[in-house]
């Protein structure tokens, strides 16, 4: 996944895989292309969101799970830094995509970067999460 802001930041986000079992861990790494910027800190979240309904009574209800501080300082073009967040140690469910067009739960992965002068950039990717038995 590639993030940016054109001619200022150039960041690409990489992970091992979609799909992660409930007891993984998420293995990736940040690249930083092109670092026009001061960022001051690096986050990744884990969100869980779930929707209820159908249609014009759906709704949408986001809990963030987990906040890594993945970087503290300013980065330098041609940077990697690695990533490592176990799952296990949180209260994770499957995903589902759509139970009976009623139900869906659904994790996220967001990368979070905050500049000196307090402004947020981000970037949302899906993930799968499942279980092999009860």
């Amino acid at each position: 996944m590639e993030v940016g802001i054109e001619d200022c930041l150039h960041i690409e986000f990489e992970y091992n895989k979609g799909k992660y079992h409930l007891k993984d861990c998420v293995l990736g790494k940040v690249y930083f292309l092109l670092v026009k910027i001061r960022i001051k800190i690096m986050e990744l979240q884990l969100i869980r969101r779930e929707t209820i309904g159908s249609g014009s009574n759906e709704q949408t209800e986001s809990e963030t799970l987990a906040k890594f501080e993945v970087m503290d300082g300013a980065p330098v073009r041609g940077e990697c830094i690695p990533i490592r967040l176990f799952l296990k140690a949180y209260d994770l469910t499957p995903s589902y995509k759509n139970v009976n067009n009623k139900f869906k739960v659904r994790y996220f992965l967001n990368l979070v970067l905050i500049d000196e002068e307090d402004r947020r950039y981000f970037k949302q990717q899906e993930i799968t999460l499942w279980r092999k038995k009860l």
